[in-house]
């Protein structure tokens, strides 16, 4: 047909040329030995190539992996574990102590009536499975405490802008942005699109800006949307899952041989005829003979092969690598590594979730503080603003792997003066005002009970005669 048509209008006939790229880095030019490996290179910006077709489909693929693979699902639940922990703890930096102890211990029960805690990691685990986590900061009456802030997670699904095709929208896949770049609103729809309920032309409810929260990685300028952290990765868990159910079907098929008859005699040769893939059963510890001109043998299973090991250690590790990971964090196995390399390997892992941590506070914590703060003022005090909210929060701290010489360090680092007792406690996850005020207490009530306090002089015990009087003490003649 097309040579019909091209006869027709006059067409001029098509041909492949390669143009060769004059430059000095061999990754720009295209050859025939390389041209097939940058066939799928684009330029499209972050959010045409972060496209909604895109995203859903990364986002299914991610979640379907990570719920049929090991691996896969450890790592999610132990970035949500690591990042979030039990929980941030909120520190007040007013001048006020009193103010700052009222508040922190209302902020606490509220995150534990609302759940805060579990809601920041289930955040956590849908931020690296599908890309991005989405809150909604409403109003809960049910909730136990004086401030009915209620946060209601929703998930990246539900968070879809309308089709539209000839009019100008400057949205962004439901979220609406200013001249500036802003966000002003997101359209959220009443029901998941995956879910039973949910009909085409479902109606969406537009939450301001303001009352959402929303966190992602960035790794390009000019993205609005996520795609999921492990999107790198998926080809290669797919590939060790298929690899370990080879070697597994291979290792199975040679099991299943007990033996094999078999024969050097040609075909014309005095052996006696069997009827070919026939099957014998077989007894324990039985003795047995053969036809004549047949030997009895086994199959040799080479299944796992030597690598096999090595093979699943180097995927691993690449598998890490998308999440600033390690081989021994991800599959949980610090068996060949001593103690200056295993705790080296968790430093890099340490580091990034110090990094991640930094964005929660910036994005999400910060963020619901402020609405929290608001309306905690508004109903202890009947006023919006009337204290500063400068504050700080503590994490969980690692813990160290020999416990022993992290506390000589610690003491050291003390005694040259080249910490802090504030930082050490950060460092730690512990409040340095609240561990000197528990100190303090114990000291005190030691000192009461008469309980030797390491550094202090020991009190010399004294009795007690009839009547309350105490005995006379001689002086010692000094020397």
């Amino acid at each position: 047909m097309f040579r019909s048509l091209k006869s027709l209008f006059g067409l001029p006939r098509l041909k492949t040329v390669f143009r060769q790229v004059k430059a000095r880095f061999d990754s720009a030019q295209t050859t025939r030995e390389n041209a097939r490996h940058w066939a799928a290179a684009d330029g499209l910006s972050a959010d045409g190539e972060a496209s909604p077709e895109v995203r859903r489909i990364l986002r299914m693929r991610s979640r379907y992996e990570i719920a049929n693979n090991s691996y896969a699902k450890g790592l999610v639940q132990m970035l949500a574990n690591d990042t979030v922990g039990t929980g941030p703890r909120l520190q007040m930096l007013t001048d006020d102590e009193e103010f700052n102890n009222e508040v922190e211990a209302s902020f606490a029960k509220w995150s534990e009536a609302v759940m805060l805690p579990q809601k920041l990691r289930t955040m956590r685990m849908a931020r690296c499975q599908d890309g991005e986590a989405f809150a909604v900061m409403d109003t809960n009456p049910k909730i136990r405490h004086n401030v009915k802030l209620g946060l209601s997670l929703v998930e990246a699904d539900r968070v879809c802008g309308e089709p539209r095709w000839l009019e100008e929208d400057g949205s962004v896949d439901g979220i609406a942005f200013d001249q500036w770049g802003n966000p002003e609103s997101y359209r959220v729809l009443k029901n998941h699109p995956g879910d039973a309920l949910h009909m085409p032309g479902d109606e969406a409810v537009t939450v301001p800006a303001e009352y959402m929260v929303h966190i992602f990685r960035r790794d390009r300028p000019g993205q609005h949307r996520g795609i999921p952290e492990l999107a790198a990765a998926l080809d290669l868990f797919a590939q060790l899952r298929r690899y370990n159910l080879a070697v597994l079907s291979a290792a199975e098929s040679a099991a299943d041989f007990a033996a094999v008859l078999y024969t050097d005699t040609p075909p014309d040769g005095d052996a006696e005829d069997l009827e070919a893939l026939d099957a014998i059963p077989l007894e324990r510890n039985m003795m047995t003979t053969v036809p004549a001109g047949w030997k009895l043998g086994q199959l040799d299973a080479k299944q796992p092969t030597a690598t096999h090991t090595e093979f699943e250690k180097a995927i691993l590790s690449e598998m890490a690598r998308c999440v600033c990971c390690t081989y021994g964090t991800v599959a949980g196995d610090f068996s060949g590594f001593n103690y200056a390399s295993g705790r080296l390997d968790n430093q890099v892992y340490h580091k990034s979730i110090l990094v991640d941590r930094s964005c929660w506070e910036t994005e999400v914590l910060n963020r619901i503080f402020a609405v929290w703060f608001r309306e905690y003022l508004l109903e202890t005090r009947g006023t919006e603003r009337e204290a500063e909210e400068r504050h700080t929060w503590f994490w969980d701290g690692f813990p160290h792997v020999d416990p022993t010489k992290e506390a000589s360090a610690q003491a050291q680092r003390l005694l040259n003066g080249t910490t802090t007792l504030a930082a050490e406690c950060a460092r730690e996850g512990q409040d340095y005002l609240a561990v000197l005020g528990q100190r303090a207490k114990e000291l005190k009530m030691m000192r009461e009970l008469g309980i030797p306090v390491q550094g202090e002089p020991q009190a010399r015990e004294t009795e007690t005669l009839p009547g309350g009087r105490k005995p006379e003490r001689k002086e010692e003649d000094e020397d």
